[in-house]
């Protein structure tokens, strides 16, 4: 009845009811409406735009029901906006209703171009609607990948009329509007010297200092400032000390955050704001269950950036809960958390299983920079994860070109440091010496030498790289300008030396020279050996004294002339006699115990170390009875005898009695 109403009566209805009508046929098909109302409509609506009661809803439909060419009638999608402000219900806010019904279509958009046709329906706009699609255009923009605007959305007529109404009236902004204006063309680069950004933020650092504004703004504006201005700018100093002065309670979690990248920024102050930053941090154990995948990554970045070491607490439930959003973090927010834990020693078991399943069930699609951030973590933390390893050495098999020389290097020393071999190990080094081989050249003389040492520790030995390696030329390429080649990389090349003597004797290459040979593997910056553990070296020395009935039978951190240092030494005469250990005549044998505390295996597990395992190699190769006395034995011993009666087993298993 009401649109038979209403098309008899088009004519005398006053303006009024017509709105009224339009209002009960929101349920009708577009283009009846637009026929009905053809011709009378259209004239109609712009009168109603200046009259506060009358709003941007009837130009919006107008604008919906005809075509940019003319009179073509077809429907264009949904109204924008269901119902004007007049007939809203009794509780029903109708600015936020129209405001929302604004932002879903705004962000149904996926174009700069789309965003400023649609906003050009609307004129004119209110200015917080204004500035939420100067936003959406950011947001598209940077999803596209682009850091400035195109020329094509500078010289748009809208976007222009966007810019003239924001660089002149930027006095009766409201907050809002202000700073997320400002916010959106401070991440579209847009010239920091132009009226349109001078008048913005002279009007802001005018709000700041006469006060006023809330956190979410006092936040928005101060990241603006920062990469319009740097970190120095005394409005930005302003900020933060009315920050300051807010009740932390009253912060929204991505306030909170945001204020650790405002800190961030001025991460060379961090002395001076150490006391807000301790107050920050322990209150953020209150709002860690409420952080997204993407805050949760931006603020372990902040706490790295300014070395909050003192906020493990933090740190430590930042991991629990990270372990839900592994599945939702995007590549990089991946790395950021995995960095983060790196840099503050963290590793968790929840953690470490999530991500897991994460890499094995993705590791063909992650980006390569996660991938050796990854195998980089479980280094770090020595995590021997074999679903995780057997996964990363499946991709590199499958993906090698897309690894840089720094990436293979932090993706192949893992395998080494933990002394894994995954079950493709054939394929995975003979992938990596084909890739060595083709771009021998590209790889940094470091970086290679790291490279092949890791590989030597797993016993794939690099033989057909090992002349190149000692060739006078690499020895100058590997000291760059330096005085000397640093004490770590002629470690290396020593135990590589060392390898293809004792574990390549069909090596006839070319030799390091003695020069370059160092004369201890242990060392204390950067050592190829783990030192023994002193608590459970006396443990054991305890016990060695009842066994052998005197000090004077062992000795302790004996260095070899092989560069290796024995935790132990016990000398036997050709009878099998306990020798002093300041006797050198008439030796017969020499027992290497290898007192094994927890920080020479993987973690939470009985696997050695790839430098604890080459090392007892190379003494038995060298001649060593290496006796193994590892950390899980010794703590099940309950009484100095069962240690003395264990000590007998593991030293003389086929004696009954010691003789000395």
């Amino acid at each position: 009845m009401a649109l038979i109403t209403l098309r008899r009566n088009l004519y005398h209805l006053s303006d009024f009811r017509i709105h009224g009508a339009l209002a009960a046929l929101k349920n009708h098909p577009v283009n009846h409406v637009c026929k009905m109302v053809k011709g009378r409509l259209c004239p109609w609506f712009p009168l109603l735009q200046p009259e506060p009661c009358r709003v941007r809803f009837h130009h919006a439909c107008c604008k919906k029901f005809h075509s940019d060419n003319g009179d073509a009638l077809h429907p264009l999608g949904e109204p924008v906006f269901s119902q004007a402000h007049d007939w809203a219900g009794p509780e029903q806010n109708p600015k936020s209703l129209d405001e929302q019904m604004f932002y879903g279509r705004l962000n149904d958009l996926d174009s700069s171009e789309d965003v400023l046709r649609f906003i050009g329906t609307l004129q004119p706009l209110p200015d917080s609607l204004a500035a939420g699609a100067l936003q959406r255009i950011c947001e598209v923009e940077k999803k596209d990948g682009n850091h400035r605007l195109p020329k094509g959305i500078l010289e748009n007529g809208v976007f222009q009329a966007l810019c003239v109404r924001f660089e002149q009236e930027s006095p009766s902004l409201s907050d809002t509007a202000l700073v997320t204006a400002l916010q959106a063309l401070s991440l579209l680069y847009v010239d920091p010297q132009s009226n349109l950004l001078l008048n913005l933020v002279a009007e802001s650092r005018h709000r700041v200092k006469r006060g006023g504004l809330e956190v979410r703004s006092l936040c928005i504006l101060g990241e603006s400032l920062i990469r319009l201005q740097g970190p120095g700018g005394e409005t930005l100093e302003l900020i933060i000390y009315q920050l300051q002065g807010e009740k932390l309670e009253t912060f929204a979690p991505e306030d909170i955050v945001a204020l650790y990248r405002i800190l961030q920024a001025c991460a060379e102050k961090v002395d001076r704001h150490q006391a807000f930053l301790n107050k920050i941090n322990s209150f953020s154990l209150s709002v860690v269950s409420n952080l997204s995948p993407t805050l949760m990554s931006q603020m372990l970045t902040a706490l790295v950036a300014l070395d909050q070491t003192q906020a493990l607490p933090l740190v430590i439930k930042l991991g629990r809960y990270a372990v839900r959003h592994i599945p939702h973090f995007t590549h990089e927010e991946l790395r950021k958390v995995l960095e983060a834990f790196i840099y503050f020693g963290h590793n968790d078991r929840f953690f470490t299983t999530a991500l897991e399943q994460h890499v094995a069930s993705l590791c063909l699609t992650l980006d390569p920079e996660v991938i050796s951030t990854v195998m980089e973590y479980c280094s770090r933390k020595r995590i021997l994860s074999k679903p995780i390893f057997d996964a990363v050495a499946e991709t590199f098999v499958g993906q090698s070109e897309k690894f840089s020389p720094r990436q293979v290097s932090e993706l192949i020393e893992p395998f080494g440091k933990l002394n894994y071999l995954p079950p493709n190990a054939s394929a995975l080094f003979r992938k990596l010496e084909n890739l060595l081989l083709t771009r021998f050249d590209y790889f940094p003389p470091k970086t290679l030498l790291k490279i092949l040492h890791s590989c030597s520790l797993v016993e794939c030995h690099p033989v057909n790289f090992m002349a190149k390696i000692f060739s006078p030329y690499f020895l100058q390429q590997l000291q760059g300008e330096e005085s000397s080649v640093d004490r770590l990389s002629l470690a290396q090349l020593t135990q590589l030396f060392l390898t293809s003597v004792l574990e390549c004797p069909f090596y006839k290459g070319r030799k390091l020279l003695p020069k370059y040979q160092v004369r201890s593997f242990l060392t204390p910056c950067c050592s190829l050996e783990t030192p023994v553990d002193f608590q459970l070296y006396k443990s054991v020395r305890i016990g060695l004294i009842d066994l052998l009935g005197a000090r004077m039978y062992f000795a302790s951190k004996v260095l070899t002339p092989y560069c290796y240092t024995i935790d132990v030494e016990i000398k036997l005469d050709e009878e099998g006699l306990v020798l002093p250990f300041t006797i050198d005549e008439d030796v017969h044998k020499r027992l290497a115990l290898c007192i094994d505390d927890p920080k020479r295996f993987s973690l939470n597990s009985r696997h050695l170390l790839g430098k604890e395992a080459i090392k007892q190699r190379h003494l038995r190769l060298l001649g060593y009875q290496v006796v193994q006395i590892p950390y899980y034995e010794i703590e099940m011993l309950k009484s100095r005898v069962e240690l003395v009666e264990y000590l007998q087993r593991k030293l003389f298993p086929h004696n009954v009695g010691v003789r000395w």
